[in-house]
């Protein structure tokens, strides 16, 4: 969403609260990318991880939410945003409340989270057969082959989702692997919907250029990296231990004898 159209025959408020809508748009996308690589990058645990991880988390809603908002009322509806949007807020906002939750906890908003992305999943089947018996093969210029992602990663977030609820809550690793992969594939959304689907917006010699999947992968890739070294390497673990013999002032036997 590059564009609001603004009849011009509209009174100047209209025009104004439209350029004022796209510049939160953009702004929070721009903002959120941005946040969200700092997040990745940045010491976790750390100063710069928490509050880098609260801009990605408030700027990501913002875009989101505007663009799932006025995605329908453009010109050209497109309901990919629409579906993109809403996908993006439920895994920023799950991603937050997991790292939020003390361990072995959950509660109403898990059971919200899992009919939100229910409906993501249900509405992502209902736009496909819409466009497959459409004359065009299209609902409203997309594709039914860009839904199928939505209904992928919903049904795979579902899954979560309902073992969160069914267990009453998720403990350990399990929990920041929850937080990191639906923190990064929102960022892997944000990047890809400016970087690939903003083309149009940048300059004639970066329009097509395989370099711009660049931005868009790297997120995909440290997700993969901090997953193994959460689920296989038990980093989290490994950490929890460490912080704690930190908190109570223990000691390893080598440094406890040359201390004494």
């Amino acid at each position: 969403m590059s564009v609001l159209y603004v009849s011009p025959e509209s009174p100047w408020w209209i025009a104004a609260g439209a350029q004022a809508i796209l510049t939160l748009h953009i702004g929070g996308g721009s903002v959120g990318i941005v946040s969200g690589m700092v997040a990745l990058l940045a010491r976790k645990r750390a100063r710069l991880h928490r509050i880098a991880g609260t801009v990605f988390f408030v700027s990501m809603l913002v875009m989101a939410g505007i663009g799932a908002a006025a995605s329908p009322f453009l010109p050209v509806p497109e309901m990919a945003n629409v579906a993109a949007g809403v996908l993006t807020i439920y895994l920023v906002a799950t991603s937050w409340m997991a790292i939020r939750r003390k361990d072995g906890r959950s509660g109403r908003f898990e059971v919200v989270a899992l009919a939100v992305v229910l409906g993501v999943v249900a509405s992502g089947l209902m736009f496909m057969r819409m466009a497959s018996q459409s004359p065009t093969g299209t609902v409203a210029n997309t594709p039914p082959q860009a839904f199928v992602v939505f209904v992928i990663v919903g049904s795979i977030a579902a899954i979560g989702d309902l073992r969160v609820v069914l267990r009453g809550g998720i403990s350990g690793a399990a929990r920041i692997a929850r937080h990191l992969w639906r923190m990064c594939l929102a960022l892997t959304i944000a990047s890809g919907s400016f970087f690939l689907g903003q083309q149009k917006v940048m300059p004639a010699f970066m329009r097509g250029s395989p370099w711009l999947f660049v931005p868009v992968l790297v997120p995909l890739l440290l997700m993969l990296f901090w997953l193994v070294r959460v689920r296989v390497a038990n980093w989290h673990g490994k950490r929890m231990v460490s912080t704690r013999a930190a908190a109570t002032g223990l000691a390893s036997p080598r440094r406890a004898g040359e201390a004494s």
